[in-house]
């Protein structure tokens, strides 16, 4: 793959930058006064803060806390995508998506899981494979209006099937495995055939990469 990164099966890529230091010299940052929680629930976190603006103002916000989450191109020897077909219950429909998943956080310490290893686990729990070959393509916010989801987007490529031992998907995905060649993915999302935010930005990444 021109321009893939190989990376020891330990190592992790850096977070993006963007996300971790957010400038405190942006004339349109907020100040956060307070954040008082609305619903918690097993994943989700609704809150609602009090921020002040640079002009004095002060504004409520309601925000969706996420803990993040990864999504992995995964990419086969003879340049097919290895896709995920599952039910999605706020769009009461079956989608066709890249392999991705939430980052664990630890029941004892809080601590969230490094993205790169949520990577590797997501794309065996749902594909039942595994990659040699690992690179971080980027990140991007998926509703910044009103949560805190950043996804982290891989490109996984030299794939093996997991084996014996593999990790399966959660008790509550069923998922149906589709494997399609790169270029006809893209096709599919300039028709309008693919409407998963997150594939759609990998899959132009991808294809812009490739020079599709």
């Amino acid at each position: 793959m021109p321009g893939n990164e190989e990376r020891p099966a330990g190592a992790q890529p850096d977070e993006d930058a963007s996300r971790s230091h957010p400038s405190p010299d942006d004339p349109l940052r907020e100040r956060l006064l307070e954040s008082e929680p609305a619903w918690t629930g097993r994943l989700l976190e609704v809150r609602v803060e009090t921020r002040e603006r640079a002009d004095g103002a002060r504004v409520r916000r309601e925000v969706i806390v996420h803990p993040g989450a990864v999504a992995i191109l995964a990419l086969d020897g003879i340049g097919r995508l290895v896709l995920v077909r599952q039910f999605r219950a706020p769009a009461d429909r079956s989608l066709l998506e890249i392999p991705a998943g939430t980052l664990d956080r630890d029941p004892v310490s809080g601590a969230l899981e490094e993205p790169g290893v949520a990577a590797r686990r997501e794309l065996e729990e749902e594909t039942g494979l595994r990659a040699a070959r690992w690179e971080r393509l980027g990140g991007f916010w998926t509703a910044p209006g009103f949560a805190t989801e950043f996804i982290h987007l891989y490109l996984a490529t030299d794939l093996q099937p997991a084996g014996s031992g593999r990790a399966g998907p959660d008790e509550d995905e069923h998922l149906e495995l589709v494997r399609l060649p790169w270029r006809e993915a893209v096709a599919a999302v300039e028709r309008g055939e693919l409407t998963d935010a997150k594939t759609i930005i990998g899959l132009l990444w991808l294809a812009r990469r490739l020079g599709g």
